[in-house]
């Protein structure tokens, strides 16, 4: 079969590796200062850090509506056998209901809920790629899509909560308390939510090698295929700090570092950075 694999543009894929495997990437919106701009089409991370540290709102980023939808399968379905498409977790966006909606009218068209964002829904999307040449139905890639979705383990470190206050995510209180006890919290995507699970306290530097190895050490359930690196700018010596900590645990056949894209940067900020990986 001839699979198109598409995904919303949350998944922070290279170019290089949208090229190479040939993935479609639908941008969604993003709200800077009252106008809408394509994600990184129009728009850049760069452009959101800019804004705010000039005293600008926190920009935002909404869905595709059904109609945008319907007009990217009605291409695609057209030109292929079938049409797979991989959207943000529905708990974070309503891309994926609009996207289910839209497929109603296709038969060869699938929605999948990746249950993720950033390169833990870019694992998915990978996934997608590597079943479209071995499986012999759509529904085949379907189910195993789900199912695999279990298995993507997807967390960031954040540096500060700024961005998380002025978007509501966090209190102030909160924020402060987290400032004066140089607290570093981590978020992981659990059942397609995100929560903090873990707080860890120093400098970012030394907070990020100490993450590094809770996440990569001594794991015996790691599937050593893909592993990403995926972050918003962050100093030298933490790229550094985490450069030496990933060495130490990596046996990956491939690792990709990679810069997150406009969702995980207006919802979390600069100095954000994560392990993203699949459990066997």
């Amino acid at each position: 079969m001839n699979i198109k694999i598409i995904s919303d543009s949350t998944c922070d894929l290279s170019k290089e590796l949208v090229e190479k495997y040939d993935i479609t990437i639908v941008p969604l919106t993003v709200v800077k200062g009252g106008k809408a701009y394509r994600d990184s089409v129009d728009i850049m991370p760069a452009d959101i850090f800019a804004h705010v540290a000039a005293g600008g709102d926190l920009c935002s980023t909404t869905a595709l509506n059904i109609e945008e939808y319907t007009e990217i399968f009605s291409k695609y379905a057209k030109e292929y056998d079938g049409v797979v498409h991989i959207n943000i977790s529905a708990e974070f966006s309503s891309c994926h209901q609009n996207a289910r909606l839209a497929a109603e009218e296709f038969d060869n068209v699938r929605v999948v809920d990746s249950r993720n964002l950033s390169t833990g829904q870019g694992l998915v999307v990978l996934k997608a790629c590597e079943l479209a040449k071995t499986c012999e139905s759509l529904d085949d890639i379907y189910t195993q899509l789900v199912e695999f979705t279990d298995k993507v383990e997807a967390s960031f470190l954040l540096d500060q909560l700024k961005y998380m206050v002025k978007g509501g995510r966090c209190t102030a209180v909160a924020a402060l308390g987290a400032n004066l006890l140089n607290l570093k919290p981590c978020i992981e995507v659990k059942n397609g939510k995100m929560a903090v699970v873990k707080k860890y306290r120093g400098s970012y530097s030394k907070c990020l090698a100490s993450y590094v190895k809770d996440r990569l050490a001594d794991r015996d359930d790691l599937d050593k295929g893909t592993l990403f690196v995926t972050r918003t700018p962050v100093t030298d010596d933490c790229l550094k700090a985490v450069e030496d900590a990933v060495a130490l645990y990596d046996n990956f056949e491939n690792t990709y570092w990679t810069k997150a894209g406009c969702t995980v940067s207006c919802h979390c900020g600069p100095a954000t950075l994560g392990v993203l990986f699949v459990r066997k």
